[in-house]
């Protein structure tokens, strides 16, 4: 038996039909008849998780575990959100991105840079392109990383204000307690 069912009510997001979901049991903090958010089928909520409010699950993404995706959140395409993973706000999880464990109560930081976005995708790790690293190992690794990326001396200055931004973002919300 799943933990929801479909409420009836559906609308259309960028031609994809999603359906309102409400909890079928109580578990966890949910209680039998909270109303959820949207999904596109069964199979994009396995497992205990939850979808709140407005946001929205659809494609091949799941949300599965004790993960909860609330507020106008997104995720979709083939990505996946699990563990006790928490994905707020407006966040967006999309393409083959893994979102899981204890990483989020809010929106992660994403800030768009001129040659890869750089990510703070879990409490402790700054993704820049497709280097995933801690601040340690951005600190030890960078001038390796700039030489075989052939950056210019802007990106060079771009990249590390934004690391230094992020270093400051993590210290205010990735702290253990949250």
């Amino acid at each position: 038996m799943n933990h929801f069912e479909f409420t009836g009510e559906t609308k259309v997001f960028l031609g994809i039909t999603l359906k309102r979901i409400k909890a079928s049991i109580s578990f966890g903090t949910i209680i039998k008849g909270e109303i959820g958010g949207w999904i596109e089928k069964e199979e994009n909520l396995p497992g205990n998780a939850w979808v709140s409010g407005d946001a929205q699950v659809s494609g091949n993404a799941q949300v599965s575990g004790d993960a909860w995706v609330s507020g106008n959140a997104r995720v979709y395409g083939n990505a996946w959100v699990y563990g006790d993973a928490r994905v707020s706000g407006n966040a967006q999880v999309y393409g083959n991105a893994r979102v899981y464990g204890d990483a989020w109560k809010k929106s992660p930081l994403h800030i768009m840079l001129t040659r890869w976005p750089l990510t703070v995708s879990s409490k402790t790790i700054i993704t820049i392109g497709c280097n995933s690293l801690t601040l340690q190992q951005w600190n030890e690794q960078s001038d390796c990383i700039i030489k075989k990326e052939k950056m210019s001396k802007e990106e060079i200055t771009e990249y590390k204000l934004a690391i230094e931004y992020a270093k400051q973002w993590m210290a205010i919300y990735c702290k253990k307690e949250d």
